[in-house]
């Protein structure tokens, strides 16, 4: 068997024409394709899937600030209600001190107004006694010799119960 230079070409016409070798190259320019396309999308979904993994780690960053300043705001807010506290706590301490002290002050005053209202009704019994010592020596004419007991009204009107004689 004999090839000749025809027989060759005619062969290698037959497969590039035909689509043996060129089917083969586009085979694997296709696959080279394919496997390029699907390494493409392998990186899209891993790079789809770090972004979805840093948004998560983001959201969750947010919260653990959000939390932290909610826990700050707090401590925050328990420190001023404290504070309150102990502001109204001194306040209700100095009302009842005052409270106590106005209390004494008023057991004293009124001891004290007793005992000096006990004294003067004491005297006023003792003025009382006075003038009924001195009653003897009252007359309703100042110009009379001889004395009377006289009746004196509210009125201080003096009246002689015998008549005055001048």
């Amino acid at each position: 068997m004999e090839i000749s230079l025809s027989d060759i070409l005619s062969i290698a016409t037959l497969l590039l024409g035909g689509g043996g070798i060129g089917a083969f190259f586009t085979w694997r320019y296709v696959r080279r394709e394919a496997a390029a396309k699907a390494k493409e999308k392998e990186a899209e979904a891993k790079s789809a899937e770090v972004d979805m993994a840093q948004k998560v780690q983001d959201t969750y960053q947010q919260m653990l600030e959000d939390k932290q300043k909610e826990v700050e705001d707090n401590h925050r807010l328990i420190a001023e209600l404290r504070e309150d506290r102990d502001h109204y706590k001194l306040g209700y301490k100095e009302m009842r001190d005052a409270l106590d002290k106005l209390g004494k002050e008023f057991r004293e005053f009124r001891n004290q107004t007793e005992e000096e209202r006990a004294n003067m009704k004491r005297d006023i019994a003792r003025n009382g006694r006075q003038v009924e010592a001195l009653r003897p020596f009252l007359c309703a004419d100042m110009k009379c010799k001889k004395r009377v007991r006289v009746a004196i009204s509210d009125v201080v009107e003096a009246e002689s119960k015998e008549g005055g004689e001048q």
